[in-house]
């Protein structure tokens, strides 16, 4: 058995909807086992005998029980363990009033992928395989990173349509193996 988590891309928006009891019942009727729900927002961490095609089974199988399509980004502990060893968030000051974010992306980027952060907005931490670090400052309206949606059209030129990707707050990645 090998421990994996599972980052849903967007759910709970609008009308899909997904309770995470509905969600944990979904894999373990796939034959997961272990299986627990992080946060309310589509994560959930569970055993796997066989890895091979998990993605598309969890896919397809998520498609079936809610009755739209969810894309997975995939990682397994071992990838998770080395995001928090390599602790890109070091540097950062922690009485700083900055949130730290990581898109997740389901295939390798490109080599040499380049992203400019928004001064004062967001910085561009770090940029591994499959994975962007940012660093979101506090806006004057008290929000974090507005300009975090400005990253969909410089993404699209450089990696390309037809991945699948998924933000969430650091917090979530340092939860996501407890």
């Amino acid at each position: 058995m090998s421990l994996h988590v599972a980052f849903l891309r967007g759910i709970n928006l609008g009308k899909r909807q997904m309770k995470m009891a509905d969600l944990k019942a979904c894999l373990e009727d796939m034959g997961l086992a272990a299986v627990k729900t992080i946060l309310a927002s589509g994560n959930a961490r569970f055993e796997a005998e066989d890895a091979k095609d998990l993605k598309a089974r969890l896919e397809a199988a998520l498609e079936k029980r809610f009755d739209f399509a969810v894309g997975v980004v995939l990682r397994s502990a071992v990838e998770i363990e080395a995001m928090l060893a390599a602790n890109p968030f070091a540097g950062v000051d922690p009485a700083a009033d900055v949130k730290r974010y990581i898109l997740m992306f389901d295939r390798d980027l490109p080599a040499g992928v380049k992203l400019e952060g928004v001064p004062g907005d967001f910085d561009v931490v770090r940029i591994d395989r499959r994975d962007i670090y940012f660093l979101a400052h506090r806006l004057p309206n008290g929000r974090y990173g507005e300009g975090l949606d400005r990253i969909g059209k410089p993404l699209d030129e450089q990696v390309g349509k037809g991945r699948v990707e998924t933000m969430r707050n650091w917090n979530t990645i340092e939860k996501a193996l407890k």
